[in-house]
């Protein structure tokens, strides 16, 4: 990992990894939780701080994100790149021209199947008097004009490029100011350009996604036991079909895959701080049958769990 910390007013923060192992997401104001797909990656994140607002350009990788909003801010992000692999967010995959929001608390998830470059803006405080849409518990998510979209990418990488320059200390508050305003003249555009969308009835549905969030919660409580998906539909009050759908909408897999990866990952990360064993991690997170384990492990991350905990003890 790099990075640049002690920039000076106004210039961009840069943060790179080229292993997952290190990656730490930056964006201020979002509790951040992630299930990698790879093990190497290329990623990226640039961050303007401007009064009142943070601009972040992330380059980001092959994996599952969980994350919420701190309290008093809202977010609006958006695809910096047209690729034909769609990103899912909050259960919906569609390659059109989405802008997504949520304010102080909401939640999303996404799958992001392949490298992709990702854009926030994180206003502070939260925004209320502007005419965007409401959210509560979960981000909700829109599709927009793609001229409208177009412009919003373009005041961004604006943003992004005249960060970078030398600017005068003396000539920063106004500049910055201006910036900000010029990003909400682009947010308050993408929003008056909503396309009318049935597609997007399911994803902003919250009640669907605290079922999901309800499912998340429960079976992330131990990992190291037998998750029966009987049991937790029982538990939630769903049938066992209602409660597989949901899962799939939302992770993009099924329940039984989204759990080996999840704890495939949490097995890494406990090697990775220098365990005892490798069989004590193990079967901690479930995983009794130790040559399939150590299969699945080396065919995830191209090494043996043994290579990762003698790394992880020379750190």
């Amino acid at each position: 990992m790099t990075s640049i910390d002690d920039a000076p007013a106004l210039a961009p923060k840069i943060f790179r990894f080229a292993d997952v192992d290190e990656f730490r997401n930056a964006i201020r104001g979002l509790n951040f939780e992630f299930t990698p797909f790879v093990r190497r990656i290329a990623t990226e994140q640039i961050i303007v701080q401007l009064p009142g607002c943070d601009v972040n350009v992330t380059r980001a990788f092959p994996r599952v994100v969980d994350a919420q909003l701190i309290a008093d801010c809202t977010a609006v992000g958006f695809a910096m790149d047209d690729l034909d692999v769609p990103i899912r967010f909050n259960g919906a995959q569609r390659d059109r021209a989405v802008i997504v929001i949520g304010s102080s608390g909401a939640a999303y998830t996404t799958i992001e199947e392949v490298p992709r470059q990702i854009a926030s803006v994180v206003f502070r405080p939260e925004v209320k008097d502007r005419g965007w849409p409401a959210t509560s518990s979960s981000f909700k998510i829109f599709e927009t004009s793609p001229l409208a979209l177009h412009w919003l990418r373009k005041v961004v990488r604006e943003v992004v490029a005249a960060a970078s320059e030398p600017i005068d200390p003396t000539e920063v508050p106004l500049k910055a100011a201006a910036m900000k305003e010029s990003l909400f003249g682009a947010v308050d555009a993408a929003f008056a350009n909503l396309v009318p969308a049935r597609w997007t009835v399911r994803p902003n549905d919250e009640r669907q996604f605290k079922i999901f969030q309800d499912i998340r919660a429960l079976i992330s409580d131990d990992l190291s036991q037998p998750i029966y998906s009987e049991e937790v539909a029982r538990k939630l009050g769903l049938s066992v079909r209602t409660l597989h759908d949901v899962v799939r909408r939302y992770r993009g897999m099924s329940l039984h895959r989204f759990l080996r990866l999840r704890r495939l990952w949490l097995v890494r990360q406990r090697l990775s701080g220098g365990a005892d064993s490798v069989k004590a991690v193990a079967l901690a997170f479930g995983f009794w049958h130790l040559s399939d384990f150590s299969r699945s492990y080396r065919d995830q991350y191209g090494e043996t769990p043994s290579e990762t905990l003698e790394r992880g003890r020379r750190r």
